[in-house]
């Protein structure tokens, strides 16, 4: 199933994607999948990103070739971090190059979503607390990453976390392929399966630092592959049977 956020003549909504028609819930996923009757056409809504987490929590070098890609070691336990909310973007949104970089690259990532309040959760109870997953690109000012030793204010840019467009609740993640097209270009390509640590495992550990509401997002690492986009270029995280999440990189 696939569950959208979106805005209707200034009322925000949930529904859920069937059959190119969005049904409206009466609630939010996070309680019950009640249907209200109303149904909407795509191009009649604005789609919102899917959630508006309290927090984004990011994971680095958790693919073994984005490590190599970078002559760093494989990771022995997961290197988190963390994304504001102002960050997020939409499908369709444009990314703001920021005037104080002159480096900005593209991350695709498969996130996932929390379903329900979770703390020291076990990776065998792990599956019970995702409700779903969606596209995100961990957009990066790759001179500022550099230039700070930490990563911060590289990955904090309004516009910085594209997220959607939609939440895909009935998948494997470890049966996805994550890629991205650069002006239609295939930049990135890697199986989930080549991740260091699993999604179960990232929320099991990330639980074990933090409590996790409903919403909040994990941002489960790149592959190997990243690059630089520069204004004008257009940006799509693709990963078949989640989504096709598309932005635009615009000067500021």
């Amino acid at each position: 199933m696939k569950i959208a956020r979106y805005s209707y003549k200034g009322h925000i909504r949930f529904g859920i994607l069937e059959d190119g028609l969005l049904y409206e819930l009466e609630r939010t996923p996070f309680t019950e999948m009640k249907k209200t009757g109303s149904t909407y056409r795509l191009e009649e809504v604005e789609l919102l990103t899917p959630v508006f987490p309290q927090k984004i929590i990011a994971v680095g070098l958790n693919y073994r070739d984005h490590a190599a890609e970078f002559g760093l070691p494989t990771p022995e336990e997961p290197v988190l971090f963390m994304k504001p909310p102002s960050s997020l973007l939409p499908h369709g949104g444009e990314i703001v190059y920021p005037s104080m970089s002159g480096r900005v690259d593209y991350e695709a990532e498969l996130a996932l979503v929390v379903g329900r309040e979770c703390r020291e959760v076990s990776v065998e109870e792990a599956a019970s607390c995702i409700l779903g997953y969606t596209c995100g690109n961990d957009v990066t000012a790759r001179d500022l990453q550099a230039r700070d030793g930490q990563w911060t204010r590289a990955k904090s840019f309004d516009t910085f976390c594209p997220l959607g467009p939609f939440i895909e609740t009935e998948v494997d993640p470890l049966g996805l392929t994550v890629e991205l097209r650069l002006n239609g270009e295939l930049r990135q390509s890697s199986p989930a399966s080549n991740m260091i640590f699993s999604p179960a495992e990232l929320l099991s550990f990330t639980s074990r630092v933090m409590t996790l509401y409903p919403g909040d997002v994990i941002m489960t690492g790149t592959p190997s592959g990243v690059g630089e986009m520069r204004p004008g270029d257009v940006v799509e995280v693709v990963i078949e049977g989640v989504g096709t999440l598309r932005n635009t990189v615009v000067a500021p």
